[in-house]
């Protein structure tokens, strides 16, 4: 969060997160109790939202509940909130996510490795006006909405991985080419294949009544 230092991301070029509820009436769920021990943590992870531009205040007749889940330090809070209930009634985003099948056998032809942490990614997408809205929390000091992308919403993962995808264009493909690629899948499918045949054999064989030595071939 910004109190821990990761500064607010510039917005990403052409990227928006909007939420396709269907026409349903707005959802406004009550305010969770906030045990007294947390809303001191809760106030300090929250009050510098609204100065970052991340959060606004809410007059939205949308509502979510917040839950406060604690760190594994047992001391630090997380602020997660609820969107199962507008989740249920969002249009789903089409976009073709990574298969791990096709990662898994990518990385096969790699001895070298890195993982980049895209610290505040989310943050870096605008909320459309209508998913401000939508995306609106409460709990006991105050109501909310979104500026920027939260964690949790149903289409999140979509949007951020089309907007990665985009971004990492012609600098990304697999070692030795597309054509090589599509060869080493064309073998590994067929060896995952020939893998579940044999299962399947052994699977059956198994399932045969064993003869014993009085009975006749």
């Amino acid at each position: 969060m910004i109190a821990s230092g990761n500064a607010l991301p510039p917005p990403a070029y052409g990227v928006v997160c909007d939420i396709d509820v269907q026409g349903h009436p707005p959802i406004k769920k009550k305010a969770r109790r906030t045990p007294l021990r947390f809303l001191g943590k809760l106030y300090e992870l929250l009050k510098g939202l609204p100065t970052a531009r991340l959060v606004s205040f809410s007059d939205s007749p949308w509502a979510s509940p917040i839950v406060i889940v604690l760190k594994k330090n047992g001391i630090d809070i997380r602020l997660c909130i609820d969107y199962k209930r507008v989740n249920a009634i969002t249009a789903i985003m089409e976009y073709a996510m990574p298969l791990v099948d096709d990662l898994l056998t990518e990385m096969e032809a790699y001895l070298w490795f890195c993982s980049l942490d895209a610290a505040s990614g989310l943050w870096a997408v605008m909320m459309t006006r209508r998913a401000r809205k939508i995306s609106a929390f409460v709990f006991a000091l105050g109501h909310f909405e979104w500026l920027r992308m939260p964690f949790g919403l149903k289409n999140v993962p979509m949007i951020y991985q089309r907007m990665i995808d985009n971004a990492l264009w012609g600098f990304v493909q697999p070692k030795g080419g597309w054509a090589n690629f599509s060869e080493k899948m064309r073998i590994a499918e067929t060896a995952d294949a020939e893998d579940r045949a044999g299962v399947t054999e052994a699977s059956v064989s198994l399932n045969e009544t064993p003869r014993t030595k009085f009975e006749a071939d």
